[in-house]
């Protein structure tokens, strides 16, 4: 019996029939674990997210476990976010865990049960991810290292011998193949220890978008909880549906503004102004020979639009320290 207590936040912005898809994805866990309750945030979608995800609701038949909140402004995924989870932990009797799922997954059979048992295992943990994967089954990486001065370099630069040589610190490993110890994990499915919350407070709203979940596992490791993959809990995401900014297969359309600034705050509070400083300047070294080389031996540039221009734009170089 699966007594622990388990708050679902699934952040909607403009996607609610991915939504809707996820939330049907939810019934085996909800049929298994009864303390276990889904809310959906709507980020001012302005289209008729709320028509639609209010309507599938009314006939869903989960009653008063899945919430529907609507929110008057757009303040970014740690906003929205924060929304549900900040009530839910000011009442008396808080969750035991808080679950971050993404809109555009669908959880598998016993995909939340298993971060569960995962936890009911390992008190000292107080963080894990699933393994996310596609459709197919093919898994996704979703398991990471902390970004660096030197992985930003040598994902910029994409040379084999340099990635060679710096192995140890690129930020995507290869997929682990059982649970282990990691710096962080993909937000798209991210099970949180409500002590964590406790510890550190809450996503950081000053990250519009991306890095948010980088930055709360930081602050977690600094503060003595640790982070972890399990496998065993399959999740599919849509990679790139809800966004559109990490779409694969297709080259990216240009990044928004708001994934800079996030990068940019994320270096600045993590390695400090001169470890921003030489991160931007590896970065756009690193593009500028890639670039280079794209001309030269003809290879197929599947950056974004602009992407050296935009990099510098936001470095450190030209907007300072500022988040």
């Amino acid at each position: 019996m699966y007594t622990e207590s388990v708050l679902v936040v699934i952040v909607n912005y403009r996607t609610a029939q991915l939504t809707i898809d996820c939330l049907e994805s939810l019934r085996t866990e909800l049929a298994v674990m009864p303390n276990l309750r889904v809310v959906v945030t709507d980020n001012a979608s302005g289209d008729d997210s709320n028509e639609q995800i209010a309507g599938y609701l009314a006939g869903a038949g989960f009653g008063d476990r899945v919430e529907f909140m609507p929110l008057s402004t757009n303040g970014g995924f740690a906003f929205g976010n924060n929304a549900a989870i900040r009530p839910a932990l000011a009442v008396d009797n808080p969750p035991d865990f808080v679950l971050l799922l993404n809109p555009d997954t669908l959880v598998r059979p016993r995909g939340i049960v298993e971060l569960v048992e995962f936890m009911r295992h390992h008190a000292e943990v107080g963080i894990v991810g699933s393994r996310l994967e596609d459709p197919d089954g093919t898994a996704q990486v979703s398991a990471f290292r902390f970004p660096s001065v030197i992985s930003e370099f040598d994902h910029a630069l994409r040379l084999g011998l340099v990635t060679r040589f710096v192995k140890h610190k690129v930020v995507a490993p290869p997929i682990p193949q059982s649970e282990v110890q990691i710096d962080w994990v993909a937000g798209a499915s991210m099970l949180i220890r409500r002590q964590v919350f406790d510890a550190i407070g809450l996503l950081d709203e000053n990250y519009f978008m991306y890095y948010e979940e980088v930055d709360f596992c930081w602050r977690a490791k600094e503060a003595g909880w640790s982070c972890w993959y399990a496998p065993q809990s399959h999740v599919v995401h849509l990679v790139g549906q809800a966004s559109g900014v990490t779409i694969r297969n297709v080259r990216p359309k240009r990044r928004p503004d708001y994934w800079f600034d996030s990068r940019r705050r994320y270096f600045v509070r993590t390695l400090g102004k001169m470890g921003a400083v030489l991160s931007d300047a590896g970065t756009l070294f690193g593009l500028a020979v890639w670039q280079v080389r794209c001309l030269v031996q003809r290879k197929q540039n599947m950056d974004p639009p602009r992407l050296l221009f935009d990099q510098l734009r936001h470095s450190v170089f030209l907007r300072g320290f500022s988040s």
